[in-house]
């Protein structure tokens, strides 16, 4: 899969394509619908498909301090992008310049002048341009005039999450929030993942037996609450069942939030410096403070052993 950033990226030769463009956080199991439509038509064509998406968040640039947590970071959510048989990615800057652009410039450059579309394929509730003054309509309306078609696609996706609430990126957001993993992986059709470099933390877990990756995650991440998961940690291509800590560490006093993730029965591991990836599976408990360290090695043991029949039978 090709990725773009910026339009001057897209080769001078590039012909006609399939293109969907949102921000879609997370690729959720909506997003796959709509992406999976749009490959769809491209094979059909027997041309690309194109996902267009934007960095930063919009939210960031327009009302700035209000940037949402992100479901995945633009690396990994071009993974999942290209998992699905997409043949470009392209990330368009944020700027304000950019937010001011009207519906029809939009269209013009990013459209019709860099990627040639032959479909565009969005959900109903699409909005584009400045001040999202641009919907369906618009685009289908610009079409007719610049020569591609407009198929929209009901994205109207249901499950038990949230009590049947249509998934969504902010759903999926309130879901991580409150420590409903088997909810926000329902939505996303896998477990949530966060992703960091191994740092050097109190080191009180290689103290007690249980040496655990501190993991410091990429900013903006979506980190699930306070708690304790069963899940993995992957690291250097291998994934590996462990038990995971997100809170404080109110046993030793501690106020900084941190993610731990200990790899279940793997001994000498060496991981600091490294980039990894943290999946949650299933919520634990919630965060305790313990009276002794013998009355929390005694939890840890017993929150290992539960991550571990949790991951085996995953």
């Amino acid at each position: 899969m090709q990725r773009w950033r910026g339009l001057e990226e897209i080769p001078g030769d590039w012909g006609r394509s399939v293109v969907t463009i949102g921000s879609f956080d997370g690729v959720h199991r909506g997003h796959q619908l709509i992406i999976g439509q749009a490959v769809e038509r491209a094979r059909e064509l027997g041309i690309p498909a194109v996902v267009v998406t934007f960095d930063p968040h919009p939210r960031e640039v327009i009302r700035p301090g209000s940037h949402p947590p992100l479901l995945a970071p633009h690396s990994r959510r071009a993974e999942l992008i290209a998992e699905l048989g997409v043949d470009a990615v392209l990330v368009l800057p944020f700027t304000t310049e950019f937010s001011q652009e009207s519906p029809e410039t939009f269209v013009q450059q990013v459209l019709v002048d860099a990627l040639h579309a032959r479909v565009v394929i969005e959900g109903p509730n699409f909005r584009f341009g400045h001040r999202a003054a641009g919907n369906v309509a618009l685009l289908t309306e610009l079409g007719r005039a610049d020569d591609f078609e407009v198929e929209v696609v009901d994205l109207q996706v249901c499950g038990t999450a949230g009590d049947g609430e249509p998934f969504s990126s902010s759903l999926t957001r309130r879901l991580v929030e409150t420590g409903d993993m088997a909810g926000a992986n329902e939505v996303l059709g896998r477990p949530h993942r966060v992703e960091g470099e191994v740092v050097r933390g109190a080191q009180r877990g290689r103290e007690l037996g249980y040496p655990t990756a501190n993991v410091e995650t990429v900013p903006h991440s979506a980190i699930p609450a306070d708690g304790v998961y069963a899940g993995w940690l992957t690291a250097g291509g291998e994934r590996m069942p462990a038990a995971i800590s997100v809170g404080t560490n109110p046993t030793f006093d501690g106020t900084a939030r941190t993610v731990e993730a200990y790899a279940i029965d793997r001994v000498g591991l060496d991981l600091y410096g490294l980039h990894v990836a943290v999946d949650f599976l299933a919520y634990l408990r919630g965060m305790e403070k313990f009276d002794s360290i013998e009355a929390l090695l005694d939890r840890m043991a017993d929150d290992v052993k539960r991550a571990r029949e949790l991951t085996d039978g995953a």
